[in-house]
């Protein structure tokens, strides 16, 4: 493996967040300030050893080309139906020049930290295998769907957190793969593990939320302003 790795960041952003019951798409829904696809990208534009940022949008948008000139490392690609096309989507775009890496991050998880992120590319990188960032469950977590049924014990249990991180190639050929083949694919991870290639789990902040649904919202800028509070000197 060359000392010198290629990065490139992928930023699906082509939903419309529909539990986020607003017209506006959640990832331009405005969060202290900037929208919350503002803050993530800013995030991941601090991390200098990324290549390119791919922003994979809908066709449709009609916001992007409105946001403020964050990087000029960010580009944008077509998005796809679902999550597993955009990022599929963008993979493809950089097929003449494939980075070594690459690293998928939820477009509506802005608070996600730099030192996990780079953690997550340092362990990755060290033992040339994919991995994403996770937080243990901590919560009793039960089985059932108008009544409980099963108490499922939780000491292997964990909460799939994005980035995640995966060499080029193999992910490429996953999700082509998986995707031919009708499975169903929540996350890159998914795609990997049905691919039967190694995911690697690297413990990250369990303050690295998805903000989904409208009470997601107050807690991200409570969250957001705490973080901002502990970075200022």
């Amino acid at each position: 493996m060359k000392d010198k790795q290629i990065i490139t960041a992928i930023v699906p952003a082509a939903g419309v967040g529909s539990r986020m019951q607003h017209s506006t798409p959640k990832q331009y829904i405005e969060l202290a300030g900037k929208t919350i696809l503002e803050h993530t990208l800013s995030k991941l534009a601090e991390l200098n050893l990324l290549r390119t940022i791919k922003v994979a949008i809908s066709d449709g948008d009609g916001y992007f080309a409105d946001l403020p000139r964050i990087d000029n490392r960010i580009e944008r690609v077509t998005g796809g139906k679902e999550r597993a096309d955009s990022v599929l989507n963008a993979l493809l775009s950089l097929a003449d020049n494939p980075p070594d890496w690459v690293l998928v991050h939820d477009a509506a998880r802005p608070l996600v930290c730099l030192t996990d992120i780079e953690r997550l590319i340092a362990d990755c990188v060290a033992v040339n295998e994919g991995g994403i960032l996770a937080s243990k469950v901590k919560d009793t977590i039960k089985r059932g769907e108008t009544h409980c049924k099963q108490t499922v014990p939780r000491d292997d249990l964990w909460q799939a957190l994005t980035p995640q991180f995966f060499p080029y190639q193999a992910l490429t050929d996953a999700l082509t793969n998986a995707l031919k083949n009708g499975v169903t694919i929540t996350d890159e991870a998914s795609a990997m593990e049905w691919a039967k290639q190694p995911v690697k789990l690297v413990p990250g902040r369990s303050d690295n939320i998805k903000i989904t649904t409208p009470e997601d919202l107050d807690l991200a800028e409570f969250l957001l302003n705490k973080q901002q509070n502990e970075s200022t000197p």
